[in-house]
């Protein structure tokens, strides 16, 4: 059984020092990462810069995305990206990436939203590229949607072969390239076709539990080398859920994605997700859900 590891998203902060401050509490409070949204709408700061920057103001803390949106850089660009900031973390990068899904990102910007198969297949091919990349040497690659000829980036990444790789996942196809590339799955729930938002038939216990077993099947002998977690909502005792990344809440009753009661009663949800499902990583999504749910990451965090 994995010992748990717990992360937590921040999106912004009034000033430099406000940021390394927040960075810091996570750190001391025994989370094991940091991490950032992409998205090009919205108060959100940039990720590369505001992971630098948290990098410097800690020493343990890992730190991350959730997730780096594909469509928003060549792959080549965010491989020396990540490789760099892998090296000035000393190793501490947790690399997430999807597709991009968000409507108002791509139409506020006039970038194309194009149908969900191919950004996958994009996606698919962009792992290709970076892990080549952060392997070392000159690289090629011809495939539908890139080409590179002899690329070699310096500096290559400080974790060897490169950054553990973290998908999210809430479609099949999304879930069983994770299970063939990913080294973390964060489960979510599947987005609509135009990426308005969440699909709000994608909600519940079993389709919770469907995803794992699609994972479970697309990874065979593999399955094992995975670990599994997903984000939640820590909501205390006597407080309403808040609406979170467009998605009902209410939906995703008795899924690990809401744990409600105070921290007591989080810990033991914890507990019996990991047992039931086999999830070990959680990332908190709201900075409001910090003082209910720290407790239980002091209870729980590397056992």
């Amino acid at each position: 059984m994995r010992p748990f590891r717990f992360a937590a998203v921040l999106r912004s902060a009034g000033s430099g020092r406000a940021w390394a401050d927040g960075a810091r509490r996570l750190e001391d409070a025994g989370f094991d990462a940091l991490l950032v949204p992409d998205h090009l709408v919205g108060p959100r700061l940039a990720p590369v810069a505001a992971l630098t920057a948290a990098a410097c103001a800690t020493t343990r803390l890992r730190v991350g995305t959730l997730v780096f949106a594909n469509d928003f850089r060549h792959p080549a660009v965010l491989a020396k990206e990540a490789a760099t900031l892998d090296l000035l973390s000393d190793g501490r990068l947790e690399f997430g990436i999807g597709t991009g899904w968000m409507a108002h990102d791509y139409h506020r910007a006039g970038l194309p939203l194009d149908p969900p198969g191919t950004r996958v297949d994009r996606l698919a091919e962009a792992i290709d590229v970076l892990k080549g990349l952060w392997r070392g040497g000159p690289f090629s690659y011809q495939g539908a949607h890139y080409r590179l000829d002899g690329l070699q980036q310096e500096p290559t990444p400080v974790q060897r072969p490169g950054p553990r790789l973290l998908l999210g996942g809430g479609g099949p196809r999304m879930l069983r390239l994770a299970a063939r590339e990913a080294d973390v799955v964060n489960l979510t729930t599947r987005t609509l076709p135009d990426g308005s938002g969440p699909d709000p038939a994608d909600g519940g216990p079993d389709a919770f539990r469907r995803k794992v077993e699609i994972l479970r099947e697309a990874a065979g002998d593999r399955f094992g080398d995975l670990e599994l977690g997903t984000s939640v909502l820590a909501v205390g005792a006597g407080r309403a859920p808040a609406a979170w990344s467009a998605a009902d809440p209410a939906a995703q009753h008795d899924t690990p994605q809401v744990l409600p009661g105070d921290p007591t009663a989080i810990t033991e949800h914890l507990l019996r997700w990991r047992a039931d499902l086999g999830l070990s990583y959680f990332v908190l999504h709201h900075e409001a859900d910090l003082p209910a749910f720290t407790p239980a990451v002091a209870a729980l965090a590397g056992r």
